[in-house]
């Protein structure tokens, strides 16, 4: 049995948002034909209770705790010219220390490096052993871009800050890619993009999409109600310390419902109106931003959920009004898994093999969202559940996605890494 070097910046378990999704998955796969060595951070100490799941399917697994205003002032304090922030906020002595060791005493085949964050710890090429593993970097999305969109949103000081990042990551994420045999993002679209920004890489980079549990995700499922009443609930579910899903959070609720309020109020009578819809933000971590939400007369937000399912599957629509998005929305998958109808921005949408207008709707700005949930409300798309489960069914499948990665695994590397890139000051955490 082959043995594989597994890094993710956050223990994959439980999977309950993207790039956790994703690794979980991944996790679960490799370990069946692999001698796994996991290695990752925990940024949220609610995570430590979930270690002995990965223990038990991992021949090593090792984690290390990181507190997360910690680690932003550390990769302040280490600030230098040329260096993305990211790789400091990651950086832990104690994951680097057990990464070399493993290197050392195990024979490695392969290194799966999650996120670009992550590769730093490999890719230290003076200390490899010989023959060095083949070295996989699945960046997922490009993450340089989502900071140059923030850069983009926000004011100053931060747009500087977010602006320099994005530069900093992109020639970061260029050397990196040039490093590893192969770097696989989760969509041909994020792929394809990658490949414009750098050309030099485009041989080495892939795709592996992601898949969705479509058993655990289905609408046969039945799940008691979390709502107190029958008001019609827009669904909005993510990780609310992620910016761009407080961002969308705070904009639905702020630019959408009061168009969505004021038309219902301007329907008639009170006999002939329809029930006020109310928007739910599910998720964890909320901050004073998405916090405040709730005082707004048709907003509820939950913080943490044990499952978002009986959210989902008793929602009249999930919404996705994200405004800056990366990669496929795992949040859009599962909503049309559980064929609910779902309503999207065209950032959220981007990346998914659905048919915009047949499977999700899809809408820019305000308006367009308003009037999109308005029609689903009056029931002017009563197949569009249905058929985006049929979507998901035919693209989104895990056992599809994780044969490809099996390929991808077996094939010989179409370029081999470039020797001496890099020092090893710009590679060590």
């Amino acid at each position: 049995m082959r043995s594989m070097l597994f890094l993710c910046h956050r223990i994959p378990y439980p999977p309950d948002k993207g790039e956790k999704i994703r690794a979980w998955n991944l996790v679960k796969h490799l370990a069946a034909s692999h001698r796994l060595h996991l290695g990752c951070l925990i940024d949220d100490p609610a995570d430590w209770q979930h270690v002995s799941r990965l223990q038990a399917l991992c021949a090593d697994f090792a984690a290390f705790g990181i507190d997360r205003r910690r680690q932003k002032l550390r990769a302040l304090a280490r600030f230098r010219p040329g260096r993305p922030l990211m790789l400091d906020y990651y950086g832990h002595a104690g994951l680097r220390r057990w990464t070399r060791e493993t290197l050392a005493r195990d024979t490695i085949d392969v290194a799966y490096i999650c996120s670009a964050a992550m590769a730093p710890y490999v890719l230290e090429a003076g200390r490899m052993p010989k023959p060095a593993p083949r070295r996989i970097l699945d960046m997922q999305d490009v993450d340089s871009e989502k900071w140059t969109e923030y850069g983009r949103k926000e004011g100053w000081p931060m747009r500087l800050v977010w602006a320099r990042e994005g530069r900093t990551l992109l020639a970061y994420e260029r050397k990196a890619a040039l490093a590893c045999e192969r770097t696989l993002f989760v969509s041909e679209a994020e792929c394809r993009r990658f490949g414009e920004l750098a050309p030099e890489t485009r041989p080495r980079l892939d795709w592996v999409e992601n898949g969705v549990d479509l058993d655990r995700f289905s609408p046969q499922r039945v799940f008691d109600t979390p709502f107190p009443d029958s008001a019609p609930r827009l669904v909005f579910t993510g990780h609310m310390d992620y910016w761009p899903n407080a961002d969308a959070a705070e904009w639905f609720a702020r630019e959408v419902m009061p168009i969505l309020r004021q038309r219902v109020s301007g329907q008639g009578t009170a006999g002939q109106r329809r029930p006020a819809p109310r928007f739910v933000v599910v998720g964890a971590n909320p901050g004073p931003g998405v916090a405040a939400l709730a005082k707004l007369p048709d907003v509820d937000v939950t913080g943490r959920v044990a499952d978002v399912r009986p959210y989902v599957a008793h929602a009249a629509a999930v919404v996705a009004p994200l405004r800056i998005a990366r990669g496929i929305q795992n949040k859009v998958l599962e909503g049309m898994a559980l064929a609910r109808p779902l309503i999207a921005t065209p950032q959220a949408f981007e990346g998914v093999r659905a048919q915009a207008g047949q499977d999700v709707l899809v809408g820019d700005g305000a308006d367009a969202l308003a009037r999109l949930v308005g029609e689903v409300l009056d029931g002017a798309h009563p197949g569009l559940g249905e058929a985006g489960r049929r979507a998901v069914e035919r693209n989104y499948q895990w056992a599809a996605t994780l044969r490809k990665l099996d390929r991808l695994l077996a094939d010989r590397p179409c370029r081999e890494p470039v020797p001496n890139e890099y020092t090893p000051r710009e590679l060590t955490p």
